[in-house]
């Protein structure tokens, strides 16, 4: 179908030359002086002849070519065409009201060809303008929308209402998907393209560590989208000035006002840093420990020896690490322990025990 709409236009296009160049050109090379080349229904029909020929050669080029524009369209985001084109009439506006004064003038070559280049300018830069700067409008039309809103009412945004965007890390980690399924994380989850191609990536590396981490990111993905009841949106756009992940993620949150859901420590702090707000699962998984104070009794299991001369290492169901004073004796056996400290660091929480037979024989 496509094929045929473009041999059309060759007609189209070769009649019309036809009409008005071919009798010129024939004149030029002495083929006209019968009276059968100065009418202009020949001429049509001699110029859709000469095109349709040409197509047999053209034709596959240019079908190819409106399909790769067509693909290239159909994958672009809608605010990228949106804006493009908005700034794309922008600047055939002003090259319009540019052109006037030049098309005034009587100099043939003033009049005729800086009209033509101010158009092909002011519209490529109109169209540059308005798609670099695409985020830049939509976070103005934002900010202007919410400022109206707080007008009107001034009521503190909902953080459940908003979007929440998950980082590669926090997908492969598994536990975003039983955080969704307990309900603790509502709203709406949206995953970027950019991570997903960056999940890809990791699926298909040749190291086999990394392809399974890779693997099971996917697996979570596809068990968050159609096992659980949450609504997920997948983001088509994409920041081509941006190199790294983290940083698009950031940019995103910031054009949508929405969350990132992570666990990756220094994405934590570089959203800290540029005030956008960020859920650490880390961070949820450590206020959900159980509380343990010095004096309390634990029975654990010592599995191995530590750092320092004497030590034992247990751990509890939740994976926090227990350091047992000379515990080194008790390895593979369960005993009771008594917590003699706790400390919290940034990696997560270390309790400090000493079995209770040795507080007995004190």
């Amino acid at each position: 179908m496509l094929k045929r709409i473009v041999q059309a236009c060759f007609l189209i296009v070769g009649g019309t030359l036809g009409i008005f160049l071919l009798s010129d050109l024939l004149a030029l090379m002495n083929f006209s002086e019968g009276t059968l080349f100065n009418n202009p229904y020949t001429t049509a029909i001699l110029g859709a002849i000469i095109f349709y020929i040409i197509t047999f050669w053209a034709v596959d080029y240019i079908v190819n070519f409106v399909k790769w524009f067509e693909d290239t369209l159909v994958k672009a985001p809608v605010t990228d065409i949106l804006f493009g084109s908005l700034g794309l009439i922008l600047g055939l506006i002003v090259a319009f009201l540019g052109g006037i004064p030049f098309n005034s003038m009587e100099i043939p070559i003033v009049n005729t060809v800086v009209p033509i280049l101010l158009t092909l300018l002011a519209g490529y830069l109109g169209f540059q303008v308005g798609f670099k700067k695409r985020d830049e409008l939509i976070n103005l039309f934002s900010i202007g929308g919410r400022n109206k809103k707080k007008a009107v009412e001034e009521e503190p945004e909902n953080p459940v209402n908003r979007l929440k965007i998950l980082d590669t890390s926090v997908i492969i980690d598994g536990r975003i998907a039983d955080i969704c399924q307990t309900k603790f994380l509502e709203g709406v989850i949206v995953i970027p393209q950019f991570v997903l191609e960056e999940l890809q990536h990791i699926a298909d590396s040749s190291d086999v560590l990394k392809r399974n981490r890779g693997r099971r990111g996917l697996d979570i993905l596809n068990r968050i989208q159609k096992e659980l009841a949450v609504e997920v949106q997948i983001y088509e756009g994409d920041f081509e000035e941006i190199q790294e992940v983290d940083s698009k993620l950031v940019k995103l949150a910031k054009i949508t006002n929405g969350m990132v859901v992570t666990n990756d420590f220094n994405l934590n702090k570089v959203c800290d840093l540029q005030n956008v707000a960020v859920l650490n699962i880390n961070d949820l998984a450590n206020a959900v420990k159980p509380v343990v104070l010095p004096g309390e009794e634990l029975k654990v299991q010592v599995i191995k020896d530590g750092k320092e001369q004497n030590q034992g290492i247990a751990y509890l169901d939740d994976g926090t690490m227990i350091v047992v004073e000379e515990g080194r004796n008790y390895i593979g056996k369960y005993i009771d322990v008594l917590v003699t400290s706790v400390l919290q660091t940034s990696a997560g929480r270390m309790i400090f025990a000493k079995p209770k037979a040795l507080e007995k024989a004190l």
